[in-house]
């Protein structure tokens, strides 16, 4: 009876699994077929036919072709990991998509803009890999809108409301002067930049880049003086009593009288023009051009930069060796700069230049004589003054107008001739010192400038001024103040019929106390400030 159940049980018929189950390891495994049905409660392995207990996954399976058949693991894993893309994953489709309108949407997509203009990027830069790769890390639900909607929508409203908060600000403003710059790009493409500057409620100096514009006609006066009038008018500053900074161009000079506006030229930009015609003296330019070239050698020889390197530790004691610099034409602190540094190494230059290991022809490199070293060092200290002006207007953290009439008359006062000085030092002196005096002579220019450093607790004694001079300043500053106080009792009073509304306090007190400063001419002047951040207005 036995051996006849066995011998139904191997003439048992063994089937396929059905269709409907599409795991990958079934293809290894089959079903016995009993009365004309499958028997699910056992496989039976194809390879080895070792039977395997179904209990209604997949995983019995799975572990014996891992144990007993791993060659087969593998392609069941490749053929695993073949996945239908035309169908969606479970993962892709837990993760819903934010609704381009969701609040989150459109914070991300402002933050994305304000990235865009903060850091001057390209448009292009939401096309980039590497960057949609970070945003998707960080939010997976948001999708990063096209770059035509970040051109189209996205900065213009992100500009708009910008503008908006920018106008608000300004309009809370007593005074605004507004910088003027023009300058061209790497694509020799003309732009001009127009800054505001005034001081807030809370006493703070707050600066705005209005706009930078593209300007396709020649920068005459008249095309100027148009451009500043319809920034004025655009942004609301035709009662602001508009003060106008730029450089000392003529078109720009003329610009400002064109459109009436009181005129400062920047004084980082007048001792520019001053040092750059000392610079563009014949002996002082033959001096540069030495310097010049041997600064350029060190910087194009890897030989000699490594010994030069060397030779700052063994003969100078240095730990951290310095490198040469070279002058930028545009810049003359550069060239005043790359002679100090010359002279604080020369001693390592020259026994870089003497090594016989380069093999120097000196034909390619022209060195300085004693003379010449001698030279560059009177050059140097006699350009010192108007460098350390340079520096200190334009790390100065507070309004530097005040500055400029007490600098600039200190400046002449160092450029004027000494007793010893050689020929060389007097032209350099005499350079300056003509150039200077062509700048700031008009009356209106001089007012503004002698009443600002009135105003300053640090110059109210006027020093550098004639006692008539003074006196003037004082009667002229007395006066306004008198009549900012009339205007402010005249808008206390209006405010004070109006129903509802209270009349602005502690403006009395701050006039008065202007004007017990600029009463008190006799006064000594204060040291120079500590530095901080330019400010030219």
């Amino acid at each position: 009876m036995a051996e006849a159940e066995g011998d139904d049980r191997d003439r048992r018929v063994i089937k396929n699994v059905p269709k409907a189950w599409k795991a990958d390891i079934w293809a290894h495994f089959r079903f016995y077929e009993v009365n004309g049905k499958l028997d699910k409660s056992y496989a039976v392995c194809k390879i080895c036919h070792t039977k395997i207990k179904h209990v209604g996954n997949t995983t019995n399976f799975t572990n014996h072709v891992d144990r007993w058949h791993p060659e087969l693991a593998s392609t069941t894993t490749t053929t695993t990991q073949k996945v239908d893309t035309s169908q969606p994953r479970i993962d892709e489709s837990l993760v819903s998509t934010l609704p381009h309108n969701s609040e989150r949407a459109k914070r991300i997509t402002r933050s994305v803009a304000c990235f865009i203009a903060k850091d001057q990027r390209p448009y292009s830069v939401v096309e980039n890999a590497g960057f949609r790769h970070m945003l998707k890390t960080i939010e997976p639900r948001y999708k990063l809108p096209t770059r035509a909607t970040f051109t189209d929508s996205a900065l213009p409203a992100l500009y708009k409301e910008t503008k908006a908060k920018v106008m608000e600000s300004m309009c809370k403003a007593r005074r605004v002067a507004i910088t003027s710059d023009a300058w061209t790009s790497v694509a020799t493409e003309s732009y001009v930049t127009i800054t505001s500057h005034y001081i807030s409620e809370d006493w703070k100096i707050v600066s705005h880049v209005l706009q930078t514009r593209a300007v396709y006609e020649s920068h005459t006066g008249a095309h100027m003086a148009r451009l500043l009038l319809d920034v004025v008018e655009e942004w609301q500053l035709t009662d602001k009593s508009v003060v106008l900074v730029t450089d000392n161009g003529a078109n720009m000079i003329s610009a400002a009288e064109i459109g009436k506006f009181p005129h400062v030229k920047c004084f980082a930009h007048t001792l520019n023009l001053a040092a750059q015609r000392a610079l563009k003296l014949p002996a002082v330019s033959r001096l540069l051009g030495r310097v010049r070239r041997i600064s350029a050698y060190f910087h194009r020889s890897t030989k000699a930069k490594h010994l030069f390197e060397e030779n700052q530790r063994v003969v100078l004691k240095l730990t951290s060796p310095l490198k040469l610099i070279t002058d930028v034409a545009t810049r003359w602190n550069s060239a005043h700069d790359m002679m100090k540094r010359f002279l604080q190494l020369q001693a390592a230059v020259h026994a870089t230049l003497l090594s016989p290991a380069l093999n120097v022809d000196e034909s390619d490199i022209v060195t300085l004589s004693r003379a010449d070293l001698a030279n560059v060092e009177e050059v140097v200290k006699t350009l010192k003054p108007v460098k350390d002006a340079t520096v200190f207007m334009s790390e100065e953290s507070s309004p530097t107008v005040s500055l400029i009439a007490p600098v600039y008359a200190q400046l002449l006062q160092s450029m004027s001739d000494t007793i010893g000085d050689q020929p060389l030092i007097r032209d350099v002196k005499n350079a300056i010192k003509t150039d200077l005096l062509k700048r700031y002579n008009s009356e209106a220019e001089k007012k503004i400038l002698h009443t600002s450093s009135a105003l300053d607790p640090r110059f109210k004694g006027l020093p550098f001024l004639t006692e008539e001079e003074r006196l003037d300043v004082s009667a002229g500053v007395t006066s306004e103040a008198a009549s900012l106080e009339e205007y402010e009792r005249k808008q206390r009073t209006e405010a004070d019929q109006a129903p509802g509304r209270t009349g602005s306090s502690g403006t009395k007190e701050e006039l008065l106390s202007v004007d017990d400063n600029v009463s008190d001419s006799a006064g000594p002047s204060a040291p120079l400030p500590k530095k901080g951040p330019h400010r030219c207005f």
